[in-house]
């Protein structure tokens, strides 16, 4: 990344340091968001495109004169998809006015959710994290954007059900999910259950252990039982080696489908023609096509202040990458709506600014990224804002997106939710936020 003027000192080269100095006072008048990322170890090469679009993005704002002025001043932190090094940056990091944090990772966002009330720290996990955290009443500090592993299963099983012409005709079916054994990959079992409960199919529990590199025995179980669909909750090198397996036991690929972490270009790349027909949830679709996208380009990339390769622009990681910094300067300015614009923000504040999201069709207009997403509202009792995805497939050399939008059933998905952020309120002794804590 471009150093800014407060950092006098050379980049750290050991994993885990910070790729900035300690900010000197000058930073008081930038707004600070630190970056907590992944480019080296098992996950790097799905990482990195999602580290350069939170990059690029905040470059951009930069470029553009700021939040209403205030300029982005920001650091990666390298914690290699590992939770005691993830916790290791929040800690360096978090007394520095940390605007908020995207912790990358499942496994860093519960260990930091306790962490993060005391501290006062938003923390972002868009399409990702804590299902539960939903529920903003108890997670007051969690805003899981766009999408939580229980939307993306619900989403997955309603499209099943459409293939199958009803939710009806999903009774006897055999499906499986073959996941990440990590926090990750046990997230959307519950929302599952649930789904099997309700429709009558068979839900096989098939784990991984991470990183993911040796399934054969799991797949040979897939041919033994002979599901009538996989699903696979991979990130990283288990994507490709999970598709690579489906290939050599002959299960095809048009019944796999993947969550919208297995679903870039990285995960198929390696095995090409051979995962044609291979489906994934897609939070966003890739493409350079948008006007955001093009202005990126133009004033970043064209200035020669590009965080990775310019082919890489547009892709499904670098475009989800770009969306989470989106957000997090949206909630940045609408905390200025709020509290003084052209000011520099409390993480309190910032926090506040989440909560209260509001992005329509016209603000998505004016950020170039009309058909990227849907709107996304949030609110004291909703830190999600939105539960929209589609279905893209892979043809053998591209992405190529379904139509139709899916939208989380939240009959389904909110008692479920309301359950478990009961239970966690109990089991930590929080009590409900009051109808004045929201107003506040």
């Amino acid at each position: 990344m471009k150093f800014k003027p407060f950092a006098m000192a050379a980049a750290l080269a050991t994993l885990g340091t910070l790729s900035v100095a300690t900010p000197t006072l000058a930073q008081a008048q930038e707004q600070y968001v630190p970056l907590l990322v992944y480019r080296t170890g098992a996950y790097a090469p799905n990482g990195i495109p999602w580290a350069n679009g939170k990059q690029d993005y905040m470059k951009y704002v930069n470029a553009n004169g700021g939040v209403n002025g205030v300029r982005i001043a920001y650091e990666e932190c390298e914690t290699g998809y590992a939770t005691d090094r993830g916790v290791e940056c929040y800690e360096r990091l978090k007394g520095r006015g940390a605007s908020s944090f995207d912790p990358q990772s499942t496994g860093i966002t519960f260990a930091l959710t306790d962490k993060a009330p005391i501290d006062k720290v938003p923390l972002i996990t868009l399409g990702y994290g804590l299902a539960a955290s939903q529920d903003g009443g108890v997670f007051k500090w969690n805003f899981p954007l766009m999408g939580t592993y229980w939307t993306a299963a619900d989403i997955l099983i309603q499209h099943l059900g459409e293939k199958e012409g009803g939710l009806d005709k999903l009774k006897g079916k055999k499906i499986a999910l073959v996941y990440h054994d990590s926090p990750f990959g046990k997230e959307p079992i519950p929302l599952l259950q649930k789904r099997a409960e309700m429709h009558g199919f068979q839900l096989n529990l098939l784990p991984v252990t991470a990183p993911g590199v040796e399934q054969k025995a799991t797949w040979l179980q897939v041919r033994r039982d002979r599901p009538d669909y996989v699903l696979l909750w991979g990130w990283g090198v288990m994507n490709s080696t999970a598709l690579k397996e489906a290939v050599a036991t002959g299960f095809p690929r048009e019944k796999l489908y993947g969550v919208w972490w297995a679903g870039a270009e990285p995960d198929v790349k390696d095995v090409g023609a051979n995962a044609k027909g291979y489906n994934a949830l897609a939070l966003n679709p890739n493409g350079t096509g948008y006007p955001l996208i093009q202005d990126i380009l133009k004033k970043v990339h064209d200035a020669g202040q590009g965080s990775g390769p310019r082919d890489e622009v547009g892709s499904v990681l670098y475009t989800r990458g770009m969306l989470i910094s989106m957000l997090t300067v949206e909630a940045i300015r609408r905390a200025q709506e709020q509290y003084g614009k052209g000011k520099v923000m409390t993480p309190e504040q910032v926090r506040w600014g989440f909560e209260n999201l509001d992005i329509d069709e016209a603000r998505l207009q004016e950020l170039g990224l009309a058909g990227v997403v849907r709107p996304i509202k949030t609110s004291c009792d909703d830190h999600m804002g939105s539960s929209w995805a589609r279905v893209h497939q892979w043809d053998g050399s591209k992405w190529v997106m379904g139509e139709k939008w899916y939208e989380g059933d939240k009959s389904v998905i909110d008692p479920l939710v309301k359950e478990a952020a009961d239970r966690y309120a109990a089991e930590k002794r929080i009590q409900r936020r009051s109808a004045d804590d929201c107003k506040a």
